[in-house]
């Protein structure tokens, strides 16, 4: 019987993939056999990731934010790996300021990043995978979308604008072949989030207090989760936004 959860012969395309989520996610399938590219502005950090994560791993520099270039990059992209399988948008900034201190170019860069390029990345890709009928899109939003957290707004909405998206593109794409689906991360153990947490008391011990499993993700349970939505064992499944968050999402 063929093994729905083997990546063997897909490529996948990470965005933000030379550290955290992004990198968990390109590790985990790359040892379920994708052949994973990742992508962001730091060289030298790709560059290590891809060592970390051995042959099957490939990068290509490139900003999100410079959107008018994304249709060349997709095509370099294309040109010299071939059809992209999966594309895999974890990219993102967060913002951690009081609303009455956003300024407008302050919102506008978080959404540029999260959620604009996002659209137009899926885009493209998307033009290519209509022509195979096959393809995955997967996008990254947050437990900022399930219910309000303070001093993130513009993150907040990037991500409820990223589960929308994820319905509406499931409904166009799905029909030509094209399974679109979201994760929405808990709170996860990662460098940056560890900072944050353990410099703020009281802030970690709400996040455990509601969370059901009364623990933090660890960030190769988002690669799972990614894993298996890109595989063949999630062929019937589109349009979902699936919470790795240990109950948090329901949690008192």
């Amino acid at each position: 019987m063929h093994n729905k959860f083997d990546l063997t012969g897909k490529k996948v395309l990470i965005t933000g993939g030379g550290k955290g989520l992004g990198f968990a996610i390109a590790n985990t399938m790359a040892h379920h056999g994708a052949k994973v590219i990742i992508t962001g502005r730091n060289e030298l950090q790709l560059k290590e990731a891809c060592g970390n994560i051995g042959t099957s791993c490939a990068y290509h520099v490139f900003d999100l934010t410079d959107i008018k270039a994304i249709p060349l990059f997709v095509e370099a992209v294309i040109n010299k790996h071939g059809h992209i399988d999966v594309l895999v948008n974890n990219a993102g900034i967060n913002m951690k300021k009081d609303i009455l201190e956003v300024t407008d170019e302050d919102f506008e860069s978080v959404i540029k990043t999260n959620q604009s390029a996002v659209f137009s990345l899926s885009r493209e890709f998307a033009k290519r995978m209509v022509q195979r009928k096959n393809g995955v899109i997967l996008l990254i939003s947050s437990m900022a979308s399930q219910y309000g957290i303070p001093k993130v707004i513009a993150y907040t909405a990037s991500k409820s604008a990223i589960e929308g998206m994820t319905r509406a593109m499931a409904v166009e794409l799905s029909p030509l072949g094209i399974r679109v689906n979201c994760i929405a991360p808990g709170f996860i153990e990662t460098d940056m989030s560890s900072k944050a947490l353990n410099s703020d008391p009281d802030r970690k011990q709400k996040v455990l207090s509601r969370t059901p499993m009364a623990k933090l993700g660890k960030p190769d349970d988002i690669g799972y989760a990614a894993a298996f939505l890109a595989g063949d064992a999630a062929n019937y499944i589109t349009g979902i936004v699936l919470p790795v968050d240990g109950g948090n999402a329901i949690g008192f």
